[in-house]
């Protein structure tokens, strides 16, 4: 095969004016534009230029990571302030709520227990104020009969602040037993025949009572016959 002349002519050269396109870009990248080829030196400026400018550029990358990292922490701790202050103000509003009602329960059962305390302090006083040594023959019936009331008086009282505060009942209990487990043998040890006397009628007052009115009933129609 026959060969042309333009066989052996660089169409690059020709399409540039006789110069390559890295050559042609490195030409106009030398300042001046001279159209020469770059010295080892300049292509070792341009080197050290274009990483400059890529650390510039990581250095803002690392800028701009630091950045985001900041924001997404002051979004995270925005959103736990926002939840947490959400959830405070419920177990507060409620932990108020339920502190004002039991403190308006306490002061109410103070208020009873101040009363139940004065009731119990009046009845002691009335039964310490008791004494059988000052009856004599003419008024130890009458005196024995406001002894009883007092004395029955004081049960009520007893009864009632036994029913309203549990407190009685656990303190009434003795060391280590349920209370009501002591025997009537142990209450009655220690008494003497006097105290067992007086007992015995102040647990029979009623009956000794009926029985006085009725011997009186009788005196009184025998005598009108």
């Amino acid at each position: 095969m026959a060969l042309d002349g333009t066989d052996f002519v660089d169409t690059d050269l020709r399409t540039s004016g006789g110069s390559s396109p890295r050559l042609a870009t490195a030409s106009q990248s030398m300042p001046g534009g001279t159209g020469r080829a770059p010295t080892r030196e300049e292509l070792d400026s341009q080197l050290t230029a274009t990483q400059q400018d890529l650390a510039k550029l990581r250095e803002a990358q690392e800028q701009l990571e630091r950045a985001k990292a900041a924001i997404e922490e002051m979004r995270r701790r925005r959103g736990e302030f926002q939840t947490g202050r959400e959830e405070m103000l419920q177990n507060l509003l409620r932990g108020v709520a339920l502190l004002e009602q039991a403190e308006m329960n306490l002061r109410r059962d103070a208020l009873q227990m101040g009363r139940t305390l004065e009731g119990l302090r009046g009845a002691l006083g009335n039964v310490q104020g008791l004494n059988e040594q000052t009856w004599t023959d003419t008024t130890w019936e009458t005196e024995l009969a406001r002894a009883l009331a007092a004395i029955e008086n004081a049960r009520m009282e007893w009864n009632q602040a036994r029913l309203a505060w549990s407190v009685l009942e656990e303190g009434s209990a003795s060391a280590g037993q349920p209370a009501g487990s002591a025997t009537p043998v142990s209450l009655l040890t220690g008494l003497t025949t006097a105290q067992l006397a007086r007992l015995g009628l102040a647990f029979n007052w009623p009956v000794a009572l009926l029985g006085l009115a009725v011997f009186a009933l009788a005196v009184v129609l025998a005598l009108k016959r």
